[in-house]
């Protein structure tokens, strides 16, 4: 029987040019993991495919990573839903400098949007957390970088006890809500989501600036720089 055909995003995305180095020691281990939930409609759900993408690129991001004290750190890609619609876009990739920068959000740029669904945000945490299992890097610090539109409402388990638990092993979770949708979804992330060592979140004002306030959280995780809890 023949297997069915990839669609081409996912075949370029696998390719073999961006293997990763086994156990290379890296800075930052960073799961960016973004909702793609019924309530984010193609247009809003294009806003944050492109601010992942320039942001990751930009000149500010590299430079936060070249400062490390290894120079370089591991990050993979991730779109969430309903409690068991996750999909790790991108795999586990080494950014050191501006061409993997820039390889890395060429990625991002083609990639599929997953299937539209409820909003767990505890399955997206449970899912983000399995993925250190496999990331095959060596990394000082681990983080979550969780953006939505919602609050959690779907799983079969309370989104603070999925937050516990990472936390428990050392994990650290940062939020960026995006307000709009539902009302003090700001102060939600700040009691239910974010935890650990030096969590912090960036709110976006709304979708259109979704690429300034990821930008500016990716800048702080990599450069370990926190920044206010009500950004």
């Amino acid at each position: 029987m023949l297997k069915p055909l990839l669609p081409l995003s996912r075949l370029l995305l696998g390719a073999g040019s961006f293997e990763r180095i086994p156990a290379a020691s890296v800075d930052l281990a960073l799961v960016l993991a973004i909702d793609t939930s019924g309530s984010v409609s193609n247009d809003r759900m294009t806003l944050q495919i492109h601010g992942c993408a320039h942001a990751i690129e930009n000149p500010e991001v590299i430079a936060a990573v070249r400062a490390g004290r290894h120079g370089r750190i591991a990050v993979t890609f991730v779109e969430w839903s309903s409690k068991d619609r996750q999909d790790q876009v991108i795999d586990w990739t080494l950014i050191e400098d501006k061409p993997s920068a820039q390889s890395f959000a060429a990625r991002i740029m083609i990639s599929d949007r997953s299937i539209p669904g409820a909003t767990s945000i505890g399955g997206a945490i449970d899912f983000s957390v399995r993925l250190f299992t496999e990331c095959g890097y060596r990394a000082t610090r681990r983080v979550i970088d969780i953006s939505g539109d919602g609050r959690d409402n779907d799983g079969d388990r309370d989104v603070t006890e999925a937050r516990d638990d990472a936390v428990s092993a050392g994990i650290t979770i940062n939020g960026l809500p995006i307000p709009g949708v539902e009302e003090e979804l700001d102060r939600y992330y700040q009691e239910n989501v974010i935890g650990g060592p030096d969590a912090f979140m960036i709110a976006a004002d709304d979708f259109t600036n979704f690429e300034t306030a990821i930008l500016q959280k990716l800048v702080s995780e990599i450069a370990f720089r926190p920044r206010s809890n009500i950004g």
